[in-house]
């Protein structure tokens, strides 16, 4: 059979996180004891509120189709949390619950990317976030950004790359890979330039519950044209689960709630009914638990990287992840990390995923496994170039 595919395949890359994981798993085939700090899941689950709401979801029957939009409790509830963590009022009707945060994104995409339409985004980002773009047959235009801007986009980058073509800004705060947020004042410069392009503004906050140090910030607060995506996966452990939502201006909900019928119908009833219980005050203090944790093995895995002979430019201040510069211990980041793999059974990620501008000299370290596991790959990993260092 010889089917013909769509051209825009051509610009979806491979994600090079699931080959290494994909290596990791025939290691562990062979009886290898592998330490996972590749791929950005918590090691966490649900709370026990979640899991037992999903179970009298399903025992009573509650499996049925929901509002394209979301169950009415559950935007309700949603917003209730934007006012009680980031004392915002953003009405239920703006929220739209979706399958994860991928769902929030493709149904942004397919509602403000046309063909040819340039998109800007920092280099490093999260690589799924430009294929939503190239989905739709647009243009992901990725500004490099180094550690003097916090790896993200600055006012003065949108402003010197924006073009004919430009459409708008997808931006995350925190990132993945850095785990850097955009500084607060600086988001706002960044959405008024944008605004007054005419343009978009796209805010992923899937990790915005996973913030360290300063107060809960939201770029809701700028401006009700603002578009934020976010995720029930991180902060509230509930990666397979498949939930988040989608916040969008007012006139823009109808739009939505079309694509939405159309291209997924609702986001799984169950894991809507289990959502509720996310924001009860037993859940809540489980996961503020959790964070102070993440924050623990950041200040933690942090000193330690740059023990064994990485730099650490930007602390990390949100997310579970450290963006590190090997360039001191190897001039190509992808053959280290397969090496670590292969001979200290520990999983990295190379900075090839997430912008090509500096691939070769910064890995991706993810935080999001047990304090034991971290302590048990430093220990490996100063084996690990010790012996590189004596052969």
């Amino acid at each position: 059979m010889n089917l013909h595919l769509a051209s825009r395949l051509q610009n979806i890359a491979p994600f090079h996180v699931m080959e290494l994981a994909k290596m990791a798993a025939d290691l562990e085939r062979q009886g290898r004891h592998i330490i996972h700090m590749g791929i950005g899941e918590p090691d966490f689950s649900a709370a026990p509120a979640v899991i037992e709401a999903a179970s009298r979801a399903m025992a009573g029957g509650q499996t049925r189709y929901t509002s394209a939009v979301g169950l009415p409790a559950l935007r309700k509830a949603i917003s209730d949390y934007y006012r009680q963590t980031y004392r915002l009022e953003v009405q239920p009707s703006r929220i739209i619950v979706t399958a994860g945060a991928s769902g929030a994104l493709l149904l942004a995409c397919a509602a403000l990317v046309e063909k040819g339409a340039e998109v800007l985004m920092p280099d490093p980002s999260y690589p799924c976030n430009r294929h939503f773009v190239a989905a739709f047959d647009g243009i992901a235009r990725l500004v490099p950004s180094g550690p003097a801007d916090r790896f993200q986009l600055s006012d003065a980058m949108v402003r010197s790359n924006w073009n004919a073509n430009t459409r708008g800004v997808l931006l995350a705060s925190p990132s993945n890979p850095t785990g850097t947020t955009i500084a607060p004042e600086e988001l706002k410069k960044i959405v008024t330039t944008v605004r007054e392009k005419g343009g978009f503004s796209i805010v992923d906050e899937i990790y915005q519950g996973l913030t360290y140090g300063d107060a809960p910030f939201s770029a809701l607060s700028l401006g009700e044209d603002i578009i934020v995506i976010n995720s029930f996966s991180k902060y509230f452990s509930m990666t397979g689960w498949r939930l988040g939502w989608l916040v969008v201006p007012e006139a823009m909900v109808p739009q939505m709630e079309k694509l939405a019928q159309n291209l997924f119908i609702c986001a799984s009833a169950i894991a809507q009914h289990a959502g509720l219980a996310c924001f009860l005050p037993e859940s809540i203090a489980i996961y503020e638990s959790r964070r102070q944790e993440f924050q623990r093995r950041r200040d933690f895995i942090v000193p330690a990287l740059e023990r064994l002979g990485f730099s650490v430019p930007v602390l990390p201040d949100g997310a579970f992840y450290v963006y590190a510069d090997c360039s001191a211990l190897s001039d190509d980041a992808d053959k280290l990390t397969i090496a670590m793999l292969n001979d200290a059974g520990v999983v990295m990620v190379p900075g090839l995923d997430f912008g090509p501008s500096a691939a070769h000299r910064y890995i991706r370290v993810s935080y999001a496994t047990s304090m034991e596991n971290l302590c048990e790959a430093v220990q490996r990993l100063e084996r690990f170039f010790a012996q590189r260092k004596a052969g």
